[in-house]
């Protein structure tokens, strides 16, 4: 029935429908299908046109993401009208040349303010992207979500929140402040996710700490690219007399578990901070989260659900620093961003979207990264619902 609705006889029409659906060639859940191609093609001397039989030698292994794909049952059915509407949105969102890039951080301030790029990865493995969504850049705060997520996930909720409060503090990201309970206010700011990095695989040696998280950070981009930006972390570390302010002052309150040291804590804090990822990674990582911590293009369950639902909450309520609230209630969807200049973006059971461009606003968030999510809001209800 799909050779006769399709009309299949050119492969290459065939490979052409599926990226029409937002597939990639090189999606792995095609890998059979990609192999048994190249045997096909080798068998037939390059030739193009291909019968029933062949048809389904090629596509067997895959048959089951092939017909969700060529029958519109993809969570976007009419991904080409989504691509047009984000090339409209990002042309629009470049004659943006408002904001700085951050400079507190030397390294940071080497990005150019003329980068820009967007990446989408929908919960069936959608993809497209537009600029430059291949350069790599640190994660910064956007590591606050997956180190929380990760921590929740290892200890479970009410652990975490004995340590660390859920409550937007109305103050900036790395301000000297605790709740009236001695705790960090939230996660998504600089002495929450200071605490949240204690927590992570506190019982292994620092050596074994970086792996462990690194190896789950690379899960949750798919094998995408993951890397890690020593220059960064040494910047962080020589300019970090703020972070360690809130670390010994957390200290004196005895907010810690026991046995943390401030030292190593920052270190992994820093470390976790000098990730580095690109837009087309960073979007495989929003929709891990959009589907429910479960990796779109792997099936890999990295997070728990419980985990990732607390995690969504908390950036819809904290994560664009003192904007939060104001961005909550006009775009309304889970988001945090970065001094880097990039922007995770996550719409539950939908899609994920990374954006990246270094120009910051007032509040350090992208100038270009808001804007757009203020666009796409503008038009959120014809694409998904």
């Amino acid at each position: 029935k799909l050779f006769k609705m399709l009309g299949v006889r050119h492969k290459n029409n065939f490979i052409c429908g599926l990226i029409s659906t937002g597939l990639r060639h090189d999606d792995p859940r095609l890998r059979e299908m990609r192999d048994n191609m190249k045997i096909v093609t080798a068998e037939q001397q390059g030739q193009l046109n291909v019968d029933y039989s062949t048809f389904m030698s090629v596509i067997s292994n895959n048959i089951e993401i092939i017909v969700k794909a060529l029958s519109s049952h993809f969570i976007i059915p009419d991904f080409r009208g989504l691509t047009g509407y984000i090339d409209d949105l990002y042309h629009r969102c470049k004659t943006n040349t408002n904001g700085k890039v951050a400079s507190y951080i030397p390294q940071l301030a080497r990005y150019s303010p003329d980068n820009w790029g967007v990446a989408v990865c929908t919960i069936d493995g959608q993809r497209y992207s537009i600029g430059d969504v291949n350069e790599p850049f640190t994660l910064q705060s956007c590591s606050k979500p997956l180190t929380y997520a990760l921590a929740a996930g290892e200890y479970g909720t009410d652990y975490v929140h004995s340590y660390v409060g859920m409550e937007p503090s109305g103050r900036n990201f790395n301000e000297l402040c605790l709740d009236a309970n001695k705790k960090p206010h939230n996660p998504m700011i600089n002495a929450g996710a200071i605490m949240t990095a204690s927590l992570v695989k506190r019982d292994l040696s620092a050596a074994d700490r970086f792996d462990w998280v690194f190896n789950q950070f690379k899960r949750l981009t798919g094998g995408e690219h993951l890397g890690f930006n020593n220059a960064v972390f040494l910047s962080e570390r020589q300019c970090a007399d703020r972070n360690f302010a809130l670390a010994y002052y957390m200290m004196e309150h005895k907010s810690f578990p026991e046995g943390t040291t401030v030292h190593e804590t920052l270190d992994f804090y820093f470390q976790l901070c000098s990730m580095e990822i690109t837009a087309e990674s960073g979007a495989v990582i929003a929709a891990t989260l959009a589907n429910g911590g479960i990796n779109p293009l792997t099936g890999d369950s990295v997070l728990s659900k419980e985990a990732v639902r607390n995690t969504l909450t908390l950036m819809h309520s904290c994560g664009m620093y003192n904007y939060s609230g104001e961005f909550a209630f006009k775009v309304g969807l889970p988001s945090k961003s970065g001094v880097s200049g990039c922007v995770l973006l996550v719409i539950p059971n939908t899609m994920g979207i990374c954006l990246w461009s270094p120009s910051l606003d007032g509040f350090g968030n992208s100038c270009r990264g808001v804007q757009f999510c203020m666009g796409l809001f503008e038009n959120i209800l014809y694409f998904f619902f």
